[in-house]
């Protein structure tokens, strides 16, 4: 068994030994891959290897070709049985034939309107949560938690704080920003609904 393989193994388990203080009322996994141009330029090649539980978010940030991936990896996730969001772009996510829809925070109003699909949104305070609720979303993916090399994270907020902002939320919770097989441990008792990795999810 690859190293990669033992990784995606071992989050596996911690994320199923998570008890959400706030269940998803539609079909979440407990696990999101969340795809980047960047880091991970073929998140169908990454999809390929996941296994049951995990779920994609894809997100496009205008590149050229985000149909053409975003029906690639759409064709991969029906294979395997992931449910699959897409990042900010309705008209995208219809391209897909997603399931859903994930929101910046900027951008969490139009949450109600898509009372279709599972609907979640990027949040980075307890207000922001506030707002996704109010709106009608799903859950929200919090960031971030650990520090992280995406070149727009702000400082960590660290397992103590995150686990306050859970306490609060009247949404499920998932951790987002240096969430890996080392850091995820801190976070079992933390009351998250789940875990959301870019680049934890090696190709």
């Amino acid at each position: 068994m690859s190293e990669a393989t033992d990784d995606l193994q071992r989050l596996a388990d911690l994320a199923a030994s998570l008890r959400p203080r706030v269940a998803p009322r539609k079909p979440l996994p407990r696990l999101l891959f969340v795809t980047d141009p960047d880091r991970t330029p073929d998140p169908a090649a990454v999809a390929e290897r996941l296994p049951a539980g995990w779920g994609v978010i894809y997100r496009a940030f205008g590149r050229l070709d985000a149909v053409e991936v975003g029906l690639r990896l759409r064709r991969t996730t029906r294979a395997r049985g992931l449910p699959l969001l897409v990042g900010a772009d309705a008209d995208l996510a219809r391209a897909c034939e997603a399931d859903g829809l994930h929101l910046p925070e900027r951008l969490i109003g139009e949450a109600a309107g898509h009372p279709g699909w599972i609907v979640t949104a990027a949040a980075h305070s307890t207000e922001a949560v506030a707002r996704a609720a109010d709106a009608g979303c799903d859950a929200v993916l919090v960031s971030p938690v650990f520090p992280s090399r995406s070149p727009s994270a702000a400082s960590p907020m660290g397992a103590e704080a995150f686990a306050a902002l859970v306490a609060a939320s009247p949404l499920p919770v998932y951790a987002l920003g240096g969430v890996n097989t080392k850091t995820a441990p801190e976070l079992v008792g933390s009351g998250a609904a789940g875990f959301a990795m870019v680049e934890a999810v090696r190709t």
